[in-house]
């Protein structure tokens, strides 16, 4: 049950989450960003909803938690390569005039994404044990 339970948090962190924190005057609503730019924020955050809500299936109804955890590995993965790599195409972790949390010298939006990241290792190495542990047994 545990391993459900820590995919789940990181299943929401990224499916809903982020969704409620983006839609948004700084992101999906903020008139500073080209209307390309807000399409793909739009994009973006509806395919991450989807994939989200296919993990939770796969977790609760399928027992697939190594799977969903790797789907949620892939997408907060994702946010941390945008940031390694912002250099190389201008991007910020903050919007202009926005507020700048960092705790111990990482962003917030760094913070957050290796959380939900340490979840789902952690729910997918529980599963295994936890599956080797009842094949043994049985």
């Amino acid at each position: 049950m545990l391993p459900k339970v820590l995919a789940t948090i990181g299943l929401l962190i990224f499916g809903a989450l982020i969704p409620v924190l983006e839609i948004s005057p700084t992101h999906v609503f903020n008139e500073q960003w080209p209307p390309h730019a807000r399409l793909h924020e739009v994009w973006q955050l509806a395919t991450n909803t989807s994939l989200a809500v296919l993990c939770l299936w796969l977790v609760w109804i399928r027992g697939g938690v190594p799977l969903a955890s790797a789907i949620g590995i892939c997408v907060m993965g994702g946010v941390l390569f945008a940031h390694l790599v912002s250099d190389l195409y201008g991007g910020s972790l903050t919007y202009d005039g926005g507020v700048d949390l960092a705790v111990s010298g990482l962003h917030i939006t760094e913070i957050i994404p290796m959380l939900a990241i340490g979840l789902f290792v952690l729910a997918a190495v529980m599963d295994r044990k936890s599956r080797i542990k009842s094949s043994a047994s049985g």
